[in-house]
């Protein structure tokens, strides 16, 4: 029961995220062009560091289940901010949105997973995170279908309302599943943020969760390079604002129901009868392969074809497999630690390479072969990290508490 709560929560939450996603993105790129999205990515590290941190008090201070009602409650009030200031003619707000978007997602759904890291054993959690990652992305389904289906007849900037409301349940079904499976208590020497709100020094001081920090940069890299070359296909396609909100709509719905299908059928068994070493060294080797792919034949198909294929995976296999790692580890390195590497680190690897472009621009043309090159580079790099986590390292993740 908890398991299926904690589920249905994050499937209000990614619902309500596909309205914010699809018309974020339109909105920056209708006030400031596709070229500035490196620069507002750029600064989605900071708005996340700042969440994390506000989290980490509030974990502190209200325990697990409080903090993640607080910060459901706290992120709606956001969005409904950021919609207001929008309808009133704010080019600025749209920069605020984006960078929300980034920062209150990775947030809350990085919670979901503590809870489920910190009541399910390995075990199980091979199982179970297929098919609770698949209840989630039924939600991102029909958020983007919906979207699809509506951007155009109620207008971009006024789909922001239901992804404010979707955290109401959200919060609430996440506060029912630590009501029935029961609040993971910190040990004495963790209570109470002992030490430090952000998890920095548990991170650090542990070689495991330095180098999963580094695979996460690595995967990061990868996603952003494809992400940027995507989108540059899109809008030299689609010029109208709705009608490239529609787009995005349509194409993060189909996406989802492609995750779905790896989630609810693929993961559990992969991850049952595969070696979890074999799962994770696979998962680059076919980014390698598609990011070439969209090298040597640049197109809006072969774009998608990479951006598509790494979310999917992300979303199903490799976050079903990744958060296998974290369940041996203390309650600060599960509930603060995998903050830092799988929030921050998520947007920190973002905003790093966003800002390198940005830089690199005021000075050259940037060619767009760099996208799939450098994409290409950071999954080779990705591959033999996975081999040492999941080899060298095995025996000690599986001891680590």
């Amino acid at each position: 029961m908890a398991a299926l709560a904690i589920a249905l929560s994050a499937c209000c939450l990614l619902c309500g995220y596909e309205f914010i996603r699809s018309v974020s993105e339109s909105l920056f790129i209708a006030a400031y062009g596709v070229d500035r999205l490196p620069v507002v990515m750029a600064l989605a590290p900071l708005g996340t560091l700042v969440f994390i941190y506000g989290y980490g008090v509030l974990l502190s201070y209200a325990g697990a289940r409080r903090a993640i009602f607080y910060t459901s409650f706290l992120s709606a009030l956001a969005i409904m901010a950021s919609f207001m200031a929008i309808h009133q003619g704010s080019r600025v707000a749209t920069v605020f949105l984006h960078v929300l978007r980034e920062s209150y997602i990775v947030i809350l759904v990085e919670q979901v997973w503590a809870f489920i890291n910190s009541t399910v054993r390995k075990d199980e959690g091979s199982k179970l995170n297929g098919p609770i990652c698949g209840i989630a992305s039924l939600g991102a389904v029909a958020g983007g279908f919906l979207v699809q289906r509506y951007a155009q007849v109620l207008g971009s900037a006024n789909l922001l309302v239901f992804a404010a409301a979707s955290l109401v349940p959200t919060g609430a079904l996440a506060a029912w599943a630590y009501r029935v499976g029961g609040e993971p208590a910190p040990a004495p020497e963790e209570a109470r943020g002992r030490q430090g709100h952000l998890g920095a020094g548990v991170l650090f001081r542990n070689g495991a969760l330095v180098r999963l920090a580094v695979l996460i940069v690595l995967t990061q890299v990868v996603s952003t390079m494809t992400d940027l070359q995507f989108k540059r296909q899109v809008a030299q396609v689609l010029v109208d604002t709705d009608a490239r909100t529609q787009w995005f709509g349509g194409f993060y719905a189909w996406l989802n129901v492609g995750s779905a299908g790896l989630q609810f059928v693929v993961a559990p068994l992969l991850l049952s009868w595969v070696p979890l070493r074999i799962v994770h060294v696979a998962i680059p080797l076919v980014h390698i392969g598609t990011c070439l792919l969209s090298l040597v034949k640049p197109s809006l198909g072969t774009a998608v074809a990479a951006y598509a294929g790494f979310k999917a995976l992300d979303y199903s296999v490799f976050r079903a497999a990744k958060e296998l790692l974290y369940i041996p580890f203390s309650y600060d390195a599960r509930y603060r630690a995998k903050e830092l590497i799988d929030a921050f680190g998520y947007r920190f690897a973002k905003g790093a390479v966003s800002t390198v472009l940005t830089a690199v621009k005021q000075v050259t043309a940037i060619s767009p072969l760099t996208y799939p090159i450098t994409a290409t580079i950071a999954a080779l790099a990705w591959f033999p990290l996975a081999a040492q986590l999941t080899g060298e390292d095995r025996e000690r993740l599986n001891t680590t508490r």
